[in-house]
């Protein structure tokens, strides 16, 4: 028995790498596919695979943390975990400029969408090592940011008047310039929200108002994306970056990029598709729950408005706020890809 102990021993010490390093992760949104569908499987089982067995990590989420999401990337810097995931527009509260990562209307599918992120990615890791001494590791995204409303909504001029809860700062700027109040309320307080009457509508994307139940408390849904895309940036530590050896940073990022980033973005786009056939009632779903509410195109009329919008106030506003040098640096590289140009 002490033989067959010793070679079983023997055998699981040379099938494993001697020094494995195990990250202590935080995820986004537990109850969200971007979540369940690939941050899980990714940190659970392809890393370990992925690296050789050199990195491996433990992995919970923000929620179930009980921490909010726009406090993630400022404890990832006081080093209380190593790797934080979150939505960009969380934290713009301490760092204005990563608004410009996800600006809304100008990407209307998940390639546009993708592009519009690789644009900002130098500019993102910049601020996020200057905000948060963090490095980023890749930016994963959620779905369009569309409007679930309770009552009938036909045209962006019927959310005059209206509360409503926004997705992020650019997205209650939009709001507020087409004559809505915009409403700062939790993602997880939005049913009650909607069922009470607190809030008439409210900006989430497609898949995540579907797995949240909001089809529940609302009936009209307008599908021209006003909140953008809400990337997700997971980033790590930057001193537990740095300290690791130049092959285990290396295979992180690539780690990451193969087996995180692009399973999210290729799912991006038919995710989208298969949410609103889910969210409108559609045989094309393929869930068991179908919902039944309204869906709302928007017209060309709407679109202009939009871009009217976001070109003469939106974007201006953001500037302003987050400083030339910023608003500079949008214009070279995510201005370039979109075709839009701040005034300075």
């Amino acid at each position: 028995m002490k033989t067959t102990l010793a070679l079983l021993m023997t055998g699981t010490m040379l099938s494993a790498p001697a020094f494995a390093d195990e990250l202590a992760v935080v995820g986004s949104w537990s109850n969200l596919p971007l979540y369940q569908d690939f941050e899980t499987p990714f940190w659970t089982e392809k890393l370990p695979e992925m690296t050789g067995g050199a990195l491996t990590a433990q992995l919970t989420s923000f929620d179930q943390m009980g921490i909010a999401g726009a406090d993630v990337y400022r404890m990832l810097g006081d080093k209380v975990f190593d790797v934080g995931a979150t939505v960009a527009d969380y934290t713009v509260g301490d760092a204005p400029e990563l608004e410009g990562l996800d600006v809304p209307l100008v990407a209307n599918d998940a390639a546009s969408a993708q592009a519009m992120v690789t644009a900002a990615r130098p500019m993102v890791e910049d601020i996020m090592r200057d905000r948060f001494d963090a490095q980023v590791l890749g930016i994963a995204p959620y779905p369009p940011q569309v409007v679930f409303c309770q009552g009938a909504v036909t045209s962006l001029d019927d959310l005059q008047g209206k509360k409503v809860r926004g997705s992020g700062r650019m997205t209650t700027k939009f709001l507020e310039a087409l004559g809505a109040e915009g409403i700062n309320i939790a993602f997880s307080e939005v049913p009650g929200s909607l069922e009470r009457g607190v809030i008439d509508c409210a900006v989430t994307g497609a898949g995540s108002g579907f797995s949240a139940g909001w089809w529940e408390v609302s009936d009209h849904l307008l599908t021209l994306p006003l909140g953008g895309w809400d990337p997700v940036v997971i980033a790590m530590n930057a001193d537990r970056f740095d300290g690791l050896s130049e092959d285990d940073r290396s295979a992180l990022l690539s780690a990451v990029a193969d087996g995180l980033e692009a399973p999210a973005w290729a799912a991006a786009q038919g995710g989208l598709e298969g949410d609103i056939a889910c969210l409108t009632g559609q045989p094309e779903c393929a869930e068991d729950t179908k919902a039944a509410m309204t869906s709302v195109e928007a017209s060309e009329d709407d679109i202009a408005r939009a871009r009217q919008i976001l070109t003469d106030e939106v974007l201006p506003d953001w500037a302003e706020r987050a400083g030339d040098e910023w608003a500079a640096r949008w214009n070279e590289t995510v201005g370039q890809t979109v075709g839009l140009t701040i005034a300075q």
